[in-house]
């Protein structure tokens, strides 16, 4: 039974939810049900289809519907006496500020990408209101609790990058099946159906260029009097048969590496194309447009052979220009798009085939597309309930008790849940700490606009961002900045650093805020004449940040998870719970208790951020049997007594690699 200390701080409290997703329809039926009385919630999404298998709050008719409107719409139902305010709106917008946070005891993220969390925790930070993150990915998930100046922020941690492929292995030397979907996804689906005036390069990188030119000029217009078969044809000729041959021609390529085979339609396809199953009824929508349905194909999980996944190709072109002309030219991927899905699935596979890279179903391809780790509502409830239990501790000041808890897919020490007392703030750290940061550039050649998007933007997630040399102002953005301070600060966005009326040179420090966010930070600026264009492609290097080390074997897509720290990297996640991969080091296994980490252990390692890593989910599920101690025969404890289990033998830590 709860306490009335407890009871009184649960219905005295304001709760700020970040997130109706996976997570958040869990924790806002779970907050509903433990007596919270004032809850607000933002998310800026609608219901999807593919929402609807683990987000119980929502039904087939409120697809197309506000997230936080619909949530808080079903828990009324069953507690219509509580107050529950729903924003359907970016947590980032200007009206989200700190004044804003302040107004809240605590704030519960849900939420489903890097840069929205790294927004809501400097904001916590600025209001000083404690934050409760949250992540799932499959079977694994966490909760940590970060608190201003007592424990770590959620950027004391590595956080894992974006997962990006050279373009030349793209486009040139794919090993693995994720080449061959982003390959078909971004640059082949978007040459055909998206924006024809963005750069793009299907052409196999060859030193034979005058080979090239004559294929590649205007191969992805419709020549006049040309109908869809013969157009399909064309296109199917160019991608999986010239380009392999210009490929082959560099046979420098080739010495240490199988050789790919060209592929023809002739090979393939019969004379004449006839489909064999099924008709597309006039008036379809997008969602009835099938090549799996046209052609007969029914199980999303057989792995179709080349022939078939040529038909796939050939069908799935046919119907984009037949039942859905109007889209053309305006297209992006989605993986909530069944033929956008059946087009890239057979287009990954035939040239997976041609380099003999193993073939995959449409729903393996799907979940790569897609970024997609097939959630369990389970971990969400789980989940859910342990951000519950932590929001409680804060609220009643419980500060000694607080645990980052870790929900494991396989029992290490006989538990599923590993609690963790919460590490200090690290001192390194440019957010929390305010620890400077150093930039390598080509001061000569770089612009201002580049060191806007691809360091502060990009690498510092900031939003409205002022960049100061000394006194002076050299960049700022702002809804009420006068027109002639805009122009200027336009043009400084072309001109090189060094060129800037306060020039940047090789000993600057700038000085980097985000008013809204209320954060700032220092960089010292060394200049450096080249960069490796492979290895560094921004022209530029950020050190002093905590980064997380890039697994180069991770080709696997993220999955659910909805938080990030100390993990590894690979690319952002999508929706709302995201992918984890938790990598042990030589520590041993036994160690499965946690104590207040030495500032000099924040570089060298971390418990798993179980927040948008993703990686193979075979790799996750070896790595966690590492941890396992003869767990085949093992009996779980369901223990009420935390306190032992976590307090005893402090010295013993688990150290994963960060």
């Amino acid at each position: 039974m709860a306490s009335e200390e407890q009871i009184s701080a649960i219905k005295g409290a304001k709760v700020l939810m970040v997130g109706a997703g996976g997570i958040g329809c869990e924790l806002l039926k779970t907050l509903a049900l433990s007596g919270f009385q004032d809850i607000h919630i933002i998310d800026m999404d609608t219901i999807e289809v593919s929402n609807l298998n683990r987000q119980f709050l929502f039904r087939q008719s409120h697809v197309g519907q506000s997230k936080a409107k619909v949530a808080r719409d079903a828990v009324l139902r069953f507690r219509p006496n509580i107050s529950i305010t729903p924003y359907h709106a970016n947590v980032k917008e200007s009206r989200f500020n700190v004044d804003f946070y302040k107004e809240f005891d605590v704030v519960l993220n849900g939420l489903d990408n890097l840069d929205a969390r790294r927004h809501v925790n400097r904001l916590c930070l600025a209001a000083d209101v404690p934050l409760v993150e949250s992540g799932t990915t499959g079977f694994l998930g966490q909760v940590t609790v970060h608190l201003k100046g007592k424990t770590e922020c959620y950027e004391c941690q590595a956080k894992p990058a974006p997962k990006t492929y050279p373009v030349c292995t793209i486009t040139s030397t794919p090993s693995k099946f994720v080449h061959c979907i982003v390959w078909a996804k971004d640059l082949l689906f978007a040459k055909l159906f998206g924006d024809k005036n963005l750069e793009n390069d299907l052409n196999v990188r060859s030193s034979d260029a005058t080979n090239l030119s004559e294929h590649s000029e205007d191969v992805f217009e419709c020549r006049k009097g040309e109908d869809i078969e013969q157009y399909g044809r064309r296109i199917y000729d160019h991608v999986f048969g010239h380009n392999i041959e210009v490929a082959l021609s560099n046979e420098e390529t080739w010495k240490n590496r199988n050789k790919p085979w060209p592929i023809y339609s002739k090979d393939v396809f019969p004379d004449k194309l006839t489909k064999e199953n099924g008709k597309t009824e006039k008036g379809s929508t997008t969602e009835d447009v099938s090549a799996m349905a046209s052609l007969g194909l029914k199980n999303p999980q057989d792995v179709w052979s080349l022939a078939e996944n040529s038909r796939v190709f050939y069908e799935s072109l046919r119907l984009f220009f037949s039942k859905r002309q109007k889209e053309i030219g305006n297209l992006t991927f989605d993986k909530d798009d069944q033929l956008a899905v059946e087009f890239v699935t057979a287009a990954a596979n035939i040239r997976a085939s041609s380099f003999g890279i193993p073939l995959h179903s449409l729903f393996e391809a799907k979940g790569i597309a897609g970024n997609i780790v097939h959630a369990v509502a389970t971990t969400n409830a789980i989940i859910a309930g342990l951000i519950v239990i932590e929001a409680i501790k804060v609220l009643k000041k419980d500060s000694n008790n607080y645990r980052m808890t870790y929900c494991l897919e396989h029992p290490s020490k006989k538990l599923l849940l590993m609690p963790v007392e919460p590490y200090e703030p690290n001192k390194s750290c440019y957010v929390c700490s305010e620890t400077p940061l150093s930039l390598e550039v080509n001061t000569h050649h770089s612009k201002l606009r580049d060191f806007v998007e691809k360091i502060v933007k990009a690498k510092l997630g900031m939003n409205f961002p002022v960049i100061m040399s000394g006194a002076s102002i050299i960049y700022e953005v702002g809804e009420d900045l006068e027109e002639d301070m805009v122009a200027i600060y336009a043009a400084n966005l072309e001109k090189a650093l060094s060129e800037l009326p306060s020039p940047v040179i090789s000993g600057t420090v700038l000085t980097v805020e985000d008013l809204q966010q209320e954060f700032s930070c220092r960089i010292n600026i060394k200049h450096r004449e080249e960069f490796d264009e492979e290895k560094e492609p921004d022209g530029m290097l950020l050190s002093g940040r905590v980064e997380a080390p890039v697994d180069k074997n991770s080709n696997k897509p993220i999955g659910n998870g909805e938080s990030t720290s100390s993990a590894l990297s690979t690319e952002e996640i999508q929706e709302g719970e995201r992918d984890v991969e938790i990598q042990e080091t030589s520590e041993s296994a036994e160690n499965v208790t946690g104590k207040k980490r030495k500032l000099s252990e924040v570089s060298k390692g971390s418990i798993p951020d179980h927040s948008g890593l993703p990686d193979e989910s075979s790799r996750n599920q070896n790595q966690l049997e590492k941890l396992d101690v003869d767990d085949e025969d093992d009996e779980l404890i369901i223990s009420n007594d935390w306190e032992s289990l976590t307090k005893k033998k402090r010295d013993d830590t688990i150290q994963f690699s960060a």
